[in-house]
């Protein structure tokens, strides 16, 4: 994924990662739109930065995809990049099955199911592009968990491995898979998250990223230092260590 020139549609992306991606990638030359559920949020970003363009997409609702995929393309033909960022993020206790079940399967249904239907839609026009980018959004957790979002922790794992195969699947075509894998990034995405000091700060987070797009844009996977804890936990050989660490530094694991 070059680092310029892309036409390129962000669902999940009012707020957070996917918010200040978008941002980023515009002021680097690139036509953004971005979506998202709610309407006067998506009407307040594109009042507040002229020239991104938006569309409501509720990425839990295949026909809401399938609305919004084809209002992306009338409007951008010339559509080249999707960056699959919608995605929930909740604290689950597994004891009982009330009290998780429903929560499973709403994080399945957006943090999986979500980004293949939005595969499945945008697929056969990315192929015809030149120099087409999928990028998934997976993250630390998927390597290395917290005990208190297993949901979030497995669909995130899916969402590595479905990078890796379809990369392999798609290798013949003119479509790259791309993998950005987050650290804890200050963001609304759990209660507490924008304040938790352990949490890489947003707009570090984004300046790293970009630096790492432009440095290497046929990256399999965009890792920052921060998540390198993480991802490469069991390849050293710490994991067990990395794993206690993780959970009794992270708030949300002392306050479960």
């Amino acid at each position: 994924m070059q680092i310029s020139g892309n036409t390129i549609f962000i669902p999940g992306s009012t707020s957070g990662i996917g918010l200040a991606l978008g941002l980023a990638l515009h002021e680097r030359g690139n036509t953004v739109i971005l979506g998202g559920r709610r309407k006067e949020l998506l009407d307040e970003v594109a009042a507040a930065h002229p020239g991104i363009d938006t569309v409501q997409i509720d990425t839990a609702d295949p026909s809401s995809i399938q609305t919004a995929v084809a209002q992306v393309l009338d409007r951008h033909p010339d559509l080249n990049v999707l960056i699959a960022m919608a995605g929930i993020m909740r604290a689950e206790d597994w004891h009982q099955p009330a009290t998780f079940l429903a929560s499973t399967e709403d994080t399945i249904v957006t943090n999986v199911l979500g980004p293949i239907r939005l595969f499945g839609a945008l697929i056969e026009h990315l192929r015809t592009r030149p120099d087409a980018a999928i990028v998934t959004v997976s993250s630390g957790l998927a390597f290395t968990p917290l005990s208190v979002t297993p949901s979030y922790n497995a669909s995130k794992a899916a969402i590595h491995m479905l990078t890796e195969t379809l990369r392999l699947q798609l290798a013949d075509t003119t479509v790259a898979l791309h993998e950005l894998v987050p650290p804890s990034v200050r963001t609304p995405l759990m209660p507490g998250h924008e304040t938790n000091e352990h949490a890489m700060p947003l707009d570090e987070f984004i300046t790293e990223v970009m630096s790492l797009i432009e440095a290497d844009p046929d990256a399999h996977e965009f890792l920052v230092d921060r998540v390198k804890l993480l991802r490469y936990s069991e390849v050293r050989g710490d994991y067990d260590q990395t794993v206690a660490l993780l959970n009794h530094t992270d708030p949300h694991a002392r306050n479960a």
